[in-house]
C-alpha cells in the first residue's frame, strides 16, 4: 500500500496539520498534540511502505513520508540496520519521535568539553520522545538490536533533510554543521552528510 491510499497515514498527516493551523502558543502543547496523533499511528504496523524500511548495510536510513507545502513539518521514517547508530547530532527544530518496529536507545547530551551525558531512554514499539533546544536537542541514537531491523517514525518543525544541524565530538564539544538529506530522494546521501569546508 503507498502512503497516497492509506487512511491512517492520511489521517495523521491532518491531525498534525490542524495543530499546526491552530498555531498552539506553549510548545509543550503542540508537542503532546502531535506526540498523541503519532503514538496512534504507530500503535498499528500495517500503512508503511516497505521502500521505506529498507535498511542500509552501513548507515541508518532517513525516509522522506511527506514534507507539508509550506515546509510547516515533515515526517521520516528512521530505518536502524543491526548495531547502527548517529553521531551525536541537533535538530535545530522542535521533533516528536515514535517507535513502531524493535526499539532504540537515545542518550541525550550537555554541550562541554567532553560532552556531558544526561541520560539515556529505551522506545519501544509504541513509546514516544520528544526533541527540541528548549526541553534538549542533542543526543544520539542507536539500533537496541544487533540482529534485527528497527524503525521509527519521526515528525520535525521544519524540512529536517534540509535544515542545517551539528554533529558533535563527544571529547571536545566540537561541532560541525551538516545536512542530512534523504535516502529516497538524496541518492547521494548516507546516515548525514557534511557541508563542504568552503
Amino acid at each position: 500500500m503507498s502512503l497516497e491510499a492509506s487512511p491512517r497515514f492520511r489521517d495523521f498527516i491532518r491531525q498534525v496539520t490542524r495543530v499546526l493551523d491552530a498555531q498552539p502558543v506553549d510548545e509543550g502543547v503542540l508537542l503532546a498534540r502531535i506526540g498523541e496523533a503519532a503514538r496512534s499511528l504507530v500503535s498499528m504496523d500495517d500503512w508503511l511502505p516497505p521502500g521505506a524500511a529498507v535498511p542500509h548495510p552501513q548507515f541508518y536510513q532517513q525516509y522522506l513520508l511527506y514534507c507539508d507545502p509550506s515546509e510547516r513539518f515533515s515526517v521520516v521514517s528512521f530505518v536502524w540496520g543491526p548495531g547502527q547508530k548517529t553521531p551525536i547530532h541537533d535538530h535545530m527544530t522542535w521533533g516528536v519521535i515514535a517507535m513502531l518496529r524493535g526499539a532504540e536507545r537515545g542518550e541525550r547530551f550537555a554541550i562541554g568539553a567532553p560532552m556531558t551525558s544526561l541520560g539515556v531512554t529505551i522506545l519501544r514499539r509504541g513509546d514516544v520522545e520528544y526533541v527540541s533546544p528548549k526541553i534538549g536537542d542533542i543526543h544520539e541514537v542507536s539500533n537496541v538490536f544487533s540482529d534485527a531491523v528497527s524503525v521509527s517514525i519521526h515528525v520535525y518543525g521544519g524540512n529536517i533533510g534540509r535544515i542545517a544541524r551539528h554533529v558533535f565530538e563527544a571529547g571536545t564539544g566540537a561541532s560541525k554543521e551538516f545536512l542530512s538529506g534523504y535516502a529516497n530522494v538524496d541518492q547521494a546521501l548516507h546516515g548525514y552528510t557534511s557541508f563542504p569546508s568552503s
